[in-house]
């Protein structure tokens, strides 16, 4: 019995050693310089879709684009070899903050039923941060287009459709990702979205401009993924791989409604303010212990 507790307290000693040397690293300043360049990175994505959907309903030409469209076109800018390579280290770190938001728990959301539904959002972010690395790399090595990567998409929501299960776990995903925007929604509305700032470097009027951005943007944000989840389970009920269900299919989709010009300018308005509330975040980020 001696010998079965010492080994149980070994085994309790070395987690919390491994815990505490997990939260060291998490919490240290080149972790949170990474978490500062994943956030501006973020924000460069989202301003990109919002200028590209506010050219569309200027009239200037082009069309709506997702997270993959966005970093193709920063790719395409002076320096864009310099600004994709950013990109990249951007969706590692931004990845990693995931990881650490639902493993560490920094935000303090607890093991609730609540809790653990707010950090496995976390972990569904890093994984789609880190679904967009292949094709930034694709894009730096010359290797990827936008092509390529819709075509790719295409094929695996075929693949997904030829299995037997396949159209339930699309629709499946599809209300998750539905549940997901809702949150988001009300999150912004409720104003409880998450604030990274160091308020204590801010004035007054910065707090109130970056929070009322933040909502709005967040909310905007929520909005267009309960559209994705929705064109997920019209994707699944007609069991149709070739349905698209990116923010760009979203965007496309509310051109064709009545007001469409008006709605797509609103949503555009909404992803810039969402990428500014990002770019303010890496400036005044701080971890949260």
């Amino acid at each position: 019995m001696g010998a079965k507790n010492s080994i149980v307290g070994t085994i309790g000693s070395v987690k919390a050693d491994v815990k505490r040397a997990g939260q060291k690293a998490a919490f240290s300043p080149v972790m949170e310089a990474l978490t500062r360049v994943g956030y501006g990175v973020r924000g460069l994505i989202y301003i990109t879709m919002g200028l590209l959907a506010f050219n569309v309903v200027l009239g200037k030409g082009g069309a709506p684009a997702d997270q993959q469209g966005a970093i193709a076109v920063i790719g395409k800018q002076p320096a864009g070899q310099l600004l994709l390579w950013l990109v990249l280290i951007g969706l590692v770190s931004y990845s990693l903050w995931g990881v650490i938001r639902a493993v560490l728990d920094p935000l303090h959301k607890g093991h609730d039923l609540k809790g653990l539904i707010e950090r496995g959002g976390y972990l569904f972010s890093a994984a789609s941060y880190a679904l967009l690395l292949p094709a930034t790399y694709g894009f730096i090595s010359g290797a990827g287009s936008t092509a390529q990567t819709g075509a790719q998409t295409q094929q695996s929501m075929g693949s997904i459709m030829t299995m037997p299960w396949g159209p339930w776990a699309l629709g499946l995903i599809g209300l998750a990702v539905i549940a997901g925007g809702v949150h988001q929604i009300l999150a912004g509305f409720n104003n409880s979205f998450n604030k990274q700032f160091q308020t204590y470097d801010m004035t007054a009027r910065q707090v109130k401009w970056a929070t009322q951005l933040g909502r709005f943007g967040t909310a905007t944000r929520g909005l267009i993924f309960a559209l994705v989840g929705g064109l997920m389970c019209l994707a699944a009920f007609q069991t149709n791989a070739s349905q698209g269900v990116g923010v760009d299919s979203v965007l496309a989709t509310l051109l064709k409604q009545p007001y469409g010009i008006w709605l797509v300018g609103i949503v555009a308005v909404g992803l810039m303010a969402f990428g500014v509330y990002s770019i303010l975040s890496a400036v005044w980020f701080r971890s949260k212990r």
